[in-house]
Protein backbone atom coordinates (compact mmCIF):
# COMPACT_ATOMS: atom_id res chain seq x y z
CA UNK A 1 0.00 0.00 0.00
CA UNK A 2 1.22 3.51 -0.79
CA UNK A 3 1.98 6.04 1.90
CA UNK A 4 -0.39 9.05 2.01
CA UNK A 5 1.67 12.26 2.34
CA UNK A 6 0.86 14.63 5.25
CA UNK A 7 -0.89 17.90 4.53
CA UNK A 8 1.64 20.80 4.64
CA UNK A 9 0.90 23.21 7.50
CA UNK A 10 1.25 26.39 5.37
CA UNK A 11 -1.54 25.46 2.91
CA UNK A 12 -4.60 27.64 2.48
CA UNK A 13 -8.09 26.10 2.59
CA UNK A 14 -8.33 26.18 -1.20
CA UNK A 15 -4.94 24.51 -1.51
CA UNK A 16 -5.92 21.87 1.05
CA UNK A 17 -9.12 21.17 -0.86
CA UNK A 18 -7.17 20.81 -4.11
CA UNK A 19 -4.59 18.62 -2.36
CA UNK A 20 -7.26 16.29 -0.95
CA UNK A 21 -9.01 16.13 -4.32
CA UNK A 22 -5.71 15.08 -5.88
CA UNK A 23 -5.33 12.31 -3.31
CA UNK A 24 -8.88 11.10 -4.01
CA UNK A 25 -8.21 11.10 -7.75
CA UNK A 26 -4.94 9.25 -7.25
CA UNK A 27 -6.62 6.51 -5.24
CA UNK A 28 -9.55 6.33 -7.63
CA UNK A 29 -7.37 5.71 -10.69
CA UNK A 30 -4.57 3.72 -9.01
CA UNK A 31 -6.40 0.87 -7.24
CA UNK A 32 -3.38 -1.38 -7.73
CA UNK A 33 -1.38 0.77 -5.31
CA UNK A 34 -3.97 0.55 -2.54
CA UNK A 35 -5.01 -3.11 -2.68
CA UNK A 36 -3.83 -5.25 0.23
CA UNK A 37 -4.18 -9.03 -0.31
CA UNK A 38 -4.83 -11.09 2.79
CA UNK A 39 -2.45 -13.91 3.68
CA UNK A 40 -4.09 -16.75 1.72
CA UNK A 41 -4.14 -14.54 -1.38
CA UNK A 42 -0.45 -13.70 -0.93
CA UNK A 43 0.30 -17.42 -0.58
CA UNK A 44 -1.39 -18.07 -3.92
CA UNK A 45 0.68 -15.35 -5.59
CA UNK A 46 3.86 -16.70 -3.98
CA UNK A 47 3.17 -20.13 -5.47
CA UNK A 48 3.66 -18.52 -8.88
CA UNK A 49 7.39 -18.18 -8.23
CA UNK A 50 7.80 -21.95 -8.70
CA UNK A 51 4.59 -23.16 -10.41
CA UNK A 52 3.67 -22.46 -14.02
CA UNK A 53 0.09 -23.67 -13.55
CA UNK A 54 -1.99 -22.88 -10.48
CA UNK A 55 -5.51 -23.53 -9.27
CA UNK A 56 -7.21 -21.44 -6.61
CA UNK A 57 -10.38 -23.21 -5.51
CA UNK A 58 -12.33 -21.13 -3.09
CA UNK A 59 -15.82 -20.57 -1.76
CA UNK A 60 -18.14 -17.85 -3.03
CA UNK A 61 -17.29 -14.20 -2.36
CA UNK A 62 -13.89 -14.90 -0.81
CA UNK A 63 -11.83 -12.69 -3.13
CA UNK A 64 -10.70 -15.24 -5.71
CA UNK A 65 -11.53 -13.03 -8.73
CA UNK A 66 -9.97 -10.02 -7.00
CA UNK A 67 -6.64 -11.75 -6.56
CA UNK A 68 -6.77 -13.07 -10.13
CA UNK A 69 -7.36 -9.54 -11.46
CA UNK A 70 -4.71 -8.05 -9.17
CA UNK A 71 -2.00 -10.48 -10.27
CA UNK A 72 -2.91 -10.08 -13.94
CA UNK A 73 -2.69 -6.29 -13.63
CA UNK A 74 0.71 -6.49 -11.93
CA UNK A 75 2.11 -8.64 -14.74
CA UNK A 76 0.65 -6.42 -17.48
CA UNK A 77 1.96 -3.15 -15.98
CA UNK A 78 5.10 -4.23 -14.14
CA UNK A 79 3.78 -2.31 -11.11
CA UNK A 80 4.71 -4.99 -8.60
CA UNK A 81 4.68 -3.99 -4.92
CA UNK A 82 7.99 -4.09 -3.09
CA UNK A 83 6.95 -7.21 -1.15
CA UNK A 84 5.84 -9.15 -4.25
CA UNK A 85 6.61 -12.86 -3.62
CA UNK A 86 5.58 -14.39 -6.95
CA UNK A 87 6.61 -14.57 -10.59
CA UNK A 88 7.97 -11.36 -12.14
CA UNK A 89 7.95 -10.54 -15.86
CA UNK A 90 10.81 -8.23 -16.76
CA UNK A 91 9.19 -6.80 -19.89
CA UNK A 92 5.88 -6.44 -21.75
CA UNK A 93 3.80 -9.60 -22.21
CA UNK A 94 0.65 -10.88 -23.93
CA UNK A 95 -2.22 -12.04 -21.71
CA UNK A 96 -5.71 -13.49 -21.99
CA UNK A 97 -8.44 -13.04 -19.39
CA UNK A 98 -11.01 -15.76 -20.04
CA UNK A 99 -14.41 -16.46 -18.53
CA UNK A 100 -17.73 -18.18 -19.12
CA UNK A 101 -19.46 -15.71 -21.47
CA UNK A 102 -18.84 -12.31 -23.03
CA UNK A 103 -21.32 -10.76 -20.63
CA UNK A 104 -19.74 -12.32 -17.54
CA UNK A 105 -16.23 -11.48 -18.74
CA UNK A 106 -17.31 -7.86 -19.15
CA UNK A 107 -19.06 -7.70 -15.77
CA UNK A 108 -16.33 -9.45 -13.77
CA UNK A 109 -12.86 -9.54 -15.33
CA UNK A 110 -13.13 -6.39 -17.46
CA UNK A 111 -14.73 -4.47 -14.60
CA UNK A 112 -12.08 -5.53 -12.08
CA UNK A 113 -9.22 -4.77 -14.48
CA UNK A 114 -10.49 -1.68 -16.30
CA UNK A 115 -13.37 -0.19 -14.33
CA UNK A 116 -17.17 -0.09 -14.63
CA UNK A 117 -18.19 -0.86 -18.25
CA UNK A 118 -19.80 1.97 -20.19
CA UNK A 119 -18.99 4.74 -17.70
CA UNK A 120 -16.23 7.02 -19.01
CA UNK A 121 -15.65 8.59 -15.59
CA UNK A 122 -14.90 5.14 -14.14
CA UNK A 123 -12.57 3.98 -16.92
CA UNK A 124 -9.23 3.21 -15.25
CA UNK A 125 -10.68 2.56 -11.78
CA UNK A 126 -9.90 -1.15 -11.95
CA UNK A 127 -6.56 -2.68 -11.05
CA UNK A 128 -4.97 -1.33 -14.24
CA UNK A 129 -4.34 2.41 -13.58
CA UNK A 130 -5.86 4.87 -16.06
CA UNK A 131 -2.38 6.21 -16.87
CA UNK A 132 -1.30 2.74 -18.03
CA UNK A 133 -3.78 2.45 -20.90
CA UNK A 134 -2.20 3.14 -24.28
CA UNK A 135 -5.15 4.53 -26.19
CA UNK A 136 -8.72 3.28 -25.91
CA UNK A 137 -9.51 -0.45 -25.75
CA UNK A 138 -11.05 -1.98 -28.88
CA UNK A 139 -14.62 -3.21 -28.50
CA UNK A 140 -15.64 -6.83 -29.03
CA UNK A 141 -17.92 -7.60 -31.95
CA UNK A 142 -21.42 -8.73 -31.07
CA UNK A 143 -24.51 -7.75 -29.17
CA UNK A 144 -22.88 -7.28 -25.75
CA UNK A 145 -22.50 -3.54 -25.22
CA UNK A 146 -19.29 -2.04 -23.80
CA UNK A 147 -17.43 -5.36 -23.89
CA UNK A 148 -13.73 -4.97 -24.68
CA UNK A 149 -11.76 -7.19 -27.01
CA UNK A 150 -8.19 -5.94 -26.62
CA UNK A 151 -6.35 -3.41 -24.42
CA UNK A 152 -2.84 -2.02 -24.90
CA UNK A 153 -1.16 -1.52 -21.52
CA UNK A 154 2.03 0.40 -20.76
CA UNK A 155 4.53 -1.82 -18.96
CA UNK A 156 7.00 -0.27 -16.51
CA UNK A 157 10.26 -1.56 -15.17
CA UNK A 158 9.41 -4.22 -12.58
CA UNK A 159 11.80 -2.96 -9.93
CA UNK A 160 9.81 -1.00 -7.35
CA UNK A 161 12.73 1.33 -6.66
CA UNK A 162 13.45 1.88 -10.36
CA UNK A 163 9.83 2.83 -10.93
CA UNK A 164 10.13 5.66 -8.41
CA UNK A 165 13.28 7.04 -9.97
CA UNK A 166 12.46 6.40 -13.62
CA UNK A 167 8.71 6.17 -14.24
CA UNK A 168 9.03 5.75 -18.02
CA UNK A 169 7.49 2.70 -19.63
CA UNK A 170 9.60 0.08 -21.38
CA UNK A 171 7.03 -1.25 -23.82
CA UNK A 172 3.39 -2.23 -24.30
CA UNK A 173 1.67 -5.33 -22.96
CA UNK A 174 -1.45 -6.70 -24.61
CA UNK A 175 -4.58 -7.93 -22.85
CA UNK A 176 -7.32 -9.77 -24.72
CA UNK A 177 -10.65 -10.88 -23.25
CA UNK A 178 -11.97 -14.34 -24.19
CA UNK A 179 -15.12 -16.30 -23.39
CA UNK A 180 -15.61 -20.06 -23.21
CA UNK A 181 -18.81 -19.78 -25.25
CA UNK A 182 -16.64 -18.90 -28.26
CA UNK A 183 -15.45 -22.51 -28.31
CA UNK A 184 -11.96 -24.07 -28.49
CA UNK A 185 -11.25 -22.77 -32.03
CA UNK A 186 -11.06 -19.19 -30.67
CA UNK A 187 -8.32 -20.30 -28.27
CA UNK A 188 -6.01 -21.50 -31.04
CA UNK A 189 -3.13 -19.91 -32.92
CA UNK A 190 -1.81 -17.08 -30.80
CA UNK A 191 1.35 -17.42 -28.72
CA UNK A 192 1.11 -16.02 -25.19
CA UNK A 193 4.30 -14.67 -23.67
CA UNK A 194 2.54 -13.84 -20.40
CA UNK A 195 -0.29 -16.21 -19.64
CA UNK A 196 -3.98 -16.82 -19.02
CA UNK A 197 -6.22 -15.95 -16.14
CA UNK A 198 -9.11 -18.45 -16.19
CA UNK A 199 -11.95 -17.07 -14.05
CA UNK A 200 -14.50 -19.83 -13.44
CA UNK A 201 -13.80 -23.36 -14.64
CA UNK A 202 -13.33 -23.73 -18.42
CA UNK A 203 -14.56 -26.70 -20.49
CA UNK A 204 -11.78 -29.24 -20.95
CA UNK A 205 -11.38 -28.69 -24.71
CA UNK A 206 -11.13 -24.92 -24.27
CA UNK A 207 -8.68 -25.37 -21.39
CA UNK A 208 -6.41 -27.67 -23.46
CA UNK A 209 -6.28 -25.23 -26.38
CA UNK A 210 -5.57 -22.27 -24.12
CA UNK A 211 -2.76 -24.00 -22.25
CA UNK A 212 -1.19 -25.02 -25.56
CA UNK A 213 -0.62 -21.35 -26.36
CA UNK A 214 2.28 -21.34 -23.90
CA UNK A 215 4.02 -24.54 -25.00
CA UNK A 216 6.81 -22.56 -26.66
CA UNK A 217 7.04 -19.81 -24.02
CA UNK A 218 7.71 -19.51 -20.34
CA UNK A 219 4.17 -18.31 -19.73
CA UNK A 220 1.97 -19.11 -16.75
CA UNK A 221 -1.70 -19.72 -16.08
CA UNK A 222 -3.95 -19.64 -13.06
CA UNK A 223 -7.56 -20.65 -12.49
CA UNK A 224 -9.81 -19.03 -9.91
CA UNK A 225 -13.18 -20.67 -9.32
CA UNK A 226 -15.64 -22.35 -6.98
CA UNK A 227 -15.77 -26.03 -8.06
CA UNK A 228 -19.54 -26.32 -8.43
CA UNK A 229 -19.21 -28.67 -11.43
CA UNK A 230 -17.73 -31.35 -9.19
CA UNK A 231 -14.70 -33.53 -9.81
CA UNK A 232 -14.23 -32.73 -13.50
CA UNK A 233 -11.21 -33.61 -15.64
CA UNK A 234 -9.88 -30.07 -15.24
CA UNK A 235 -10.11 -30.34 -11.44
CA UNK A 236 -8.55 -33.82 -11.55
CA UNK A 237 -5.64 -32.39 -13.55
CA UNK A 238 -4.59 -30.52 -10.42
CA UNK A 239 -5.77 -32.77 -7.60
CA UNK A 240 -4.65 -36.14 -9.00
CA UNK A 241 -1.94 -35.64 -11.63
CA UNK A 242 0.87 -34.30 -9.50
CA UNK A 243 3.52 -32.23 -11.27
CA UNK A 244 6.37 -30.02 -10.00
CA UNK A 245 5.05 -27.26 -12.29
CA UNK A 246 1.50 -27.36 -10.92
CA UNK A 247 0.14 -26.03 -7.63
CA UNK A 248 -3.21 -25.94 -5.82
CA UNK A 249 -4.44 -23.52 -3.17
CA UNK A 250 -7.72 -23.55 -1.26
CA UNK A 251 -9.45 -20.69 0.53
CA UNK A 252 -12.19 -21.64 2.96
CA UNK A 253 -14.77 -19.22 4.31
CA UNK A 254 -13.66 -19.81 7.91
CA UNK A 255 -10.12 -18.72 6.99
CA UNK A 256 -11.14 -15.59 5.08
CA UNK A 257 -11.06 -12.22 6.89
CA UNK A 258 -13.62 -10.84 4.43
CA UNK A 259 -16.49 -12.77 5.97
CA UNK A 260 -17.53 -12.88 9.65
CA UNK A 261 -18.77 -16.03 11.42
CA UNK A 262 -22.21 -14.42 11.65
CA UNK A 263 -22.30 -13.70 7.91
CA UNK A 264 -21.09 -17.23 7.15
CA UNK A 265 -23.91 -18.72 9.23
CA UNK A 266 -26.40 -16.47 7.44
CA UNK A 267 -25.07 -17.48 4.01
CA UNK A 268 -25.34 -21.18 4.78
CA UNK A 269 -29.09 -20.79 5.13
CA UNK A 270 -29.27 -19.80 1.46
CA UNK A 271 -27.94 -23.09 0.05
CA UNK A 272 -28.69 -26.82 0.48
CA UNK A 273 -26.17 -28.55 2.73
CA UNK A 274 -24.70 -30.71 -0.05
CA UNK A 275 -23.45 -27.49 -1.72
CA UNK A 276 -21.66 -26.21 1.39
CA UNK A 277 -18.28 -27.92 0.68
CA UNK A 278 -18.05 -26.18 -2.70
CA UNK A 279 -19.61 -22.82 -1.84
CA UNK A 280 -17.82 -22.30 1.47
CA UNK A 281 -14.73 -24.55 1.45
CA UNK A 282 -13.78 -24.66 -2.23
CA UNK A 283 -14.08 -28.44 -2.43
CA UNK A 284 -15.47 -30.05 -5.62
CA UNK A 285 -19.24 -30.43 -5.37
CA UNK A 286 -20.38 -34.07 -5.31
CA UNK A 287 -24.08 -33.36 -5.73
CA UNK A 288 -26.99 -34.17 -3.47
CA UNK A 289 -25.97 -37.83 -3.61
CA UNK A 290 -22.71 -37.60 -1.68
CA UNK A 291 -22.10 -41.07 -0.22
CA UNK A 292 -19.85 -40.26 2.72
CA UNK A 293 -21.12 -37.46 4.95
CA UNK A 294 -18.98 -37.90 8.05
CA UNK A 295 -16.76 -34.80 8.48
CA UNK A 296 -13.18 -35.48 7.43
CA UNK A 297 -11.75 -34.27 10.71
CA UNK A 298 -13.69 -37.02 12.50
CA UNK A 299 -12.13 -39.83 10.47
CA UNK A 300 -8.51 -38.62 10.52
CA UNK A 301 -5.83 -39.92 12.86
CA UNK A 302 -2.46 -38.19 13.41
CA UNK A 303 0.81 -39.09 11.77
CA UNK A 304 2.34 -39.59 15.21
CA UNK A 305 -0.08 -42.35 16.24
CA UNK A 306 1.78 -45.63 16.67
CA UNK A 307 0.44 -48.93 15.34
CA UNK A 308 0.89 -51.78 17.90
CA UNK A 309 2.74 -54.79 16.46
CA UNK A 310 -0.09 -57.21 17.35
CA UNK A 311 -2.59 -55.46 15.07
CA UNK A 312 -3.21 -57.24 11.79
CA UNK A 313 -2.08 -55.73 8.50
CA UNK A 314 -3.69 -56.09 5.08
CA UNK A 315 -3.25 -54.63 1.62
CA UNK A 316 -6.30 -53.99 -0.54
CA UNK A 317 -5.70 -53.47 -4.26
CA UNK A 318 -7.69 -52.57 -7.35
CA UNK A 319 -5.95 -53.77 -10.50
CA UNK A 320 -6.88 -50.83 -12.70
CA UNK A 321 -7.50 -52.62 -15.98
CA UNK A 322 -9.21 -49.55 -17.49
CA UNK A 323 -8.31 -47.05 -14.77
CA UNK A 324 -5.38 -46.36 -12.39
CA UNK A 325 -4.00 -49.15 -10.22
CA UNK A 326 -4.58 -48.49 -6.53
CA UNK A 327 -3.32 -50.04 -3.29
CA UNK A 328 -4.27 -49.29 0.31
CA UNK A 329 -2.43 -50.54 3.40
CA UNK A 330 -4.50 -50.90 6.55
CA UNK A 331 -4.04 -52.01 10.14
CA UNK A 332 -6.87 -53.85 11.89
CA UNK A 333 -7.46 -53.58 15.62
CA UNK A 334 -9.57 -56.69 16.15
CA UNK A 335 -10.39 -55.93 19.78
CA UNK A 336 -11.92 -52.55 18.92
CA UNK A 337 -13.03 -53.70 15.45
CA UNK A 338 -11.37 -50.59 14.00
CA UNK A 339 -9.54 -50.26 10.68
CA UNK A 340 -6.75 -47.71 10.20
CA UNK A 341 -5.69 -46.75 6.67
CA UNK A 342 -1.94 -46.15 6.79
CA UNK A 343 -0.80 -45.64 3.22
CA UNK A 344 -2.31 -45.12 -0.24
CA UNK A 345 -0.73 -45.65 -3.65
CA UNK A 346 -2.24 -44.85 -7.03
CA UNK A 347 -0.62 -45.04 -10.47
CA UNK A 348 -1.79 -44.97 -14.06
CA UNK A 349 -0.04 -46.49 -17.08
CA UNK A 350 2.56 -48.39 -15.06
CA UNK A 351 3.58 -52.04 -15.33
CA UNK A 352 2.75 -54.61 -12.63
CA UNK A 353 6.42 -54.78 -11.64
CA UNK A 354 6.30 -51.08 -10.73
CA UNK A 355 3.20 -51.58 -8.57
CA UNK A 356 4.71 -54.63 -6.93
CA UNK A 357 7.97 -52.86 -6.13
CA UNK A 358 6.10 -50.06 -4.37
CA UNK A 359 4.03 -52.46 -2.30
CA UNK A 360 7.01 -54.66 -1.44
CA UNK A 361 9.11 -51.64 -0.53
CA UNK A 362 6.61 -50.66 2.15
CA UNK A 363 5.16 -53.92 3.45
CA UNK A 364 6.37 -56.99 1.56
CA UNK A 365 5.13 -59.58 4.08
CA UNK A 366 1.58 -58.25 4.35
CA UNK A 367 -1.18 -60.31 2.66
CA UNK A 368 -2.95 -58.74 -0.32
CA UNK A 369 -6.72 -58.77 -0.85
CA UNK A 370 -7.64 -58.44 -4.51
CA UNK A 371 -10.85 -58.00 -6.57
CA UNK A 372 -12.71 -60.67 -8.51
CA UNK A 373 -11.42 -59.33 -11.86
CA UNK A 374 -8.05 -60.65 -10.79
CA UNK A 375 -9.14 -63.90 -12.42
CA UNK A 376 -9.04 -62.14 -15.80
CA UNK A 377 -6.14 -62.96 -18.11
CA UNK A 378 -3.29 -60.53 -18.58
CA UNK A 379 -2.80 -60.00 -22.33
CA UNK A 380 0.97 -60.16 -22.32
CA UNK A 381 1.44 -63.39 -20.36
CA UNK A 382 -1.88 -65.23 -20.63
CA UNK A 383 -1.81 -65.67 -16.84
CA UNK A 384 -4.52 -64.31 -14.56
CA UNK A 385 -3.75 -60.91 -13.05
CA UNK A 386 -3.61 -62.35 -9.54
CA UNK A 387 -0.96 -64.87 -10.65
CA UNK A 388 1.06 -62.14 -12.38
CA UNK A 389 1.30 -60.19 -9.13
CA UNK A 390 1.91 -63.35 -7.10
CA UNK A 391 4.86 -64.11 -9.40
CA UNK A 392 6.22 -60.69 -8.44
CA UNK A 393 6.34 -61.97 -4.85
CA UNK A 394 3.29 -60.23 -3.45
CA UNK A 395 1.46 -62.15 -0.73
CA UNK A 396 -1.72 -62.57 -2.78
CA UNK A 397 -4.58 -64.30 -0.93
CA UNK A 398 -5.72 -67.62 -2.44
CA UNK A 399 -8.93 -66.16 -3.88
CA UNK A 400 -10.54 -62.78 -4.50
CA UNK A 401 -11.85 -60.66 -1.63
CA UNK A 402 -15.36 -61.48 -0.44
CA UNK A 403 -17.57 -61.27 2.62
CA UNK A 404 -17.99 -64.32 4.85
CA UNK A 405 -21.19 -65.21 3.00
CA UNK A 406 -19.29 -65.24 -0.29
CA UNK A 407 -20.80 -62.01 -1.64
CA UNK A 408 -18.78 -59.22 -3.29
CA UNK A 409 -21.51 -56.57 -3.17
CA UNK A 410 -20.28 -53.01 -3.66
CA UNK A 411 -23.37 -51.65 -1.90
CA UNK A 412 -22.70 -53.87 1.13
CA UNK A 413 -19.09 -52.67 1.26
CA UNK A 414 -20.15 -49.02 0.94
CA UNK A 415 -22.72 -49.42 3.70
CA UNK A 416 -20.14 -50.91 6.06
CA UNK A 417 -17.68 -48.13 5.22
CA UNK A 418 -20.36 -45.50 5.91
CA UNK A 419 -21.20 -47.06 9.27
CA UNK A 420 -17.56 -47.41 10.23
CA UNK A 421 -16.76 -43.80 9.31
CA UNK A 422 -19.75 -42.55 11.30
CA UNK A 423 -18.93 -44.66 14.36
CA UNK A 424 -15.19 -43.96 14.33
CA UNK A 425 -14.22 -47.51 13.36
CA UNK A 426 -12.63 -46.63 10.02
CA UNK A 427 -9.86 -44.06 10.28
CA UNK A 428 -7.49 -42.55 7.71
CA UNK A 429 -4.04 -41.20 8.39
CA UNK A 430 -4.24 -37.40 8.12
CA UNK A 431 -1.53 -37.07 5.43
CA UNK A 432 -3.21 -39.40 2.90
CA UNK A 433 -4.67 -36.62 0.78
CA UNK A 434 -5.31 -38.79 -2.33
CA UNK A 435 -7.78 -40.80 -0.26
CA UNK A 436 -9.58 -37.68 0.97
CA UNK A 437 -9.86 -36.39 -2.61
CA UNK A 438 -11.81 -39.52 -3.53
CA UNK A 439 -13.77 -39.40 -0.25
CA UNK A 440 -15.06 -35.91 -1.07
CA UNK A 441 -16.10 -36.78 -4.60
CA UNK A 442 -17.67 -40.21 -4.07
CA UNK A 443 -21.35 -39.81 -4.95
CA UNK A 444 -24.49 -41.22 -6.51
CA UNK A 445 -26.17 -40.03 -9.70
CA UNK A 446 -29.77 -38.86 -9.98
CA UNK A 447 -30.96 -42.46 -10.18
CA UNK A 448 -29.20 -43.37 -6.94
CA UNK A 449 -26.41 -45.37 -8.58
CA UNK A 450 -22.85 -45.01 -7.34
CA UNK A 451 -20.73 -43.12 -9.88
CA UNK A 452 -17.77 -45.40 -10.56
CA UNK A 453 -15.18 -42.82 -11.55
CA UNK A 454 -12.08 -41.70 -9.65
CA UNK A 455 -12.83 -44.20 -6.90
CA UNK A 456 -9.73 -46.39 -7.17
CA UNK A 457 -8.56 -46.04 -3.56
CA UNK A 458 -12.14 -46.38 -2.31
CA UNK A 459 -12.45 -49.61 -4.31
CA UNK A 460 -9.17 -50.92 -2.89
CA UNK A 461 -10.45 -50.12 0.62
CA UNK A 462 -13.58 -52.17 -0.08
CA UNK A 463 -11.38 -55.25 -0.52
CA UNK A 464 -10.01 -54.62 2.98
CA UNK A 465 -13.55 -54.26 4.34
CA UNK A 466 -14.58 -57.58 2.76
CA UNK A 467 -11.43 -59.48 3.71
CA UNK A 468 -10.39 -57.94 7.05
CA UNK A 469 -10.44 -61.42 8.62
CA UNK A 470 -7.22 -62.12 6.64
CA UNK A 471 -5.22 -59.30 8.25
CA UNK A 472 -1.96 -60.68 9.63
CA UNK A 473 0.50 -59.44 12.28
CA UNK A 474 3.78 -59.19 10.38
CA UNK A 475 6.68 -56.76 10.13
CA UNK A 476 6.48 -53.74 7.86
CA UNK A 477 9.22 -52.89 5.41
CA UNK A 478 11.10 -54.26 2.44
CA UNK A 479 11.97 -57.93 2.09
CA UNK A 480 14.18 -59.70 -0.40
CA UNK A 481 12.36 -61.85 -2.94
CA UNK A 482 13.15 -65.58 -2.68
CA UNK A 483 13.25 -65.86 -6.47
CA UNK A 484 16.76 -64.80 -7.58
CA UNK A 485 15.49 -63.80 -11.03
CA UNK A 486 13.25 -61.14 -9.52
CA UNK A 487 15.69 -60.14 -6.81
CA UNK A 488 17.88 -58.41 -9.39
CA UNK A 489 15.02 -56.00 -10.11
CA UNK A 490 14.28 -55.51 -6.43
CA UNK A 491 15.74 -52.93 -4.08
CA UNK A 492 18.82 -54.43 -2.40
CA UNK A 493 18.71 -54.42 1.41
CA UNK A 494 21.95 -52.44 1.79
CA UNK A 495 20.63 -49.24 0.17
CA UNK A 496 18.98 -47.80 3.26
CA UNK A 497 15.77 -48.39 5.17
CA UNK A 498 12.33 -47.86 3.58
CA UNK A 499 10.01 -45.50 5.37
CA UNK A 500 6.85 -47.68 5.55
CA UNK A 501 4.53 -44.68 5.30
CA UNK A 502 6.02 -42.68 2.44
CA UNK A 503 7.65 -45.48 0.48
CA UNK A 504 10.85 -43.43 0.23
CA UNK A 505 14.25 -44.77 1.10
CA UNK A 506 16.06 -43.14 4.00
CA UNK A 507 19.80 -43.26 3.41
Amino acid sequence: MVDIPPIPEDMSLDEIEAFLQQLIENKKYNSIEFFEPYQAQWDFIAMGATKKQRLLKAGNQLGKSEIGAYETACHLTGLYPSAWPGRVFEGPTVWWAAGVSTTLVRDIQQMKLCGEPGVDELFGTGFIPRRCFHGKPTLARGAVANAYDTCAILHFKPSHQARKNDPTDDGISQLQFKSYEQGPSKFQGKTLTGGIWWDEEPPEDVYREGEARMNATNGISFLTFTPLKGFTNVVAEYLEKHSPNRGVATIRAVDCPLISPEKLAENKLKYPQHEWPARFDGEPKSGSGAVFRTPEEFIKFPVTQMIPPHWGLLWGIDFGITHPFAAVLAAYDREADCIYILHCYKAADALPIVHAEHIRGIAARVPVAWPHDGHAREKGTGESLSKVYKALDLQMLPTHAHFLNGQISTEAAVLEMEQRFASGRLKVREDQEPFFVEYRGYHRDEDGNIVKTRDDLISATMKIIMQKRSAKSVELGWAAAPDHRFRRASRPPNRGRINPWTGRREE
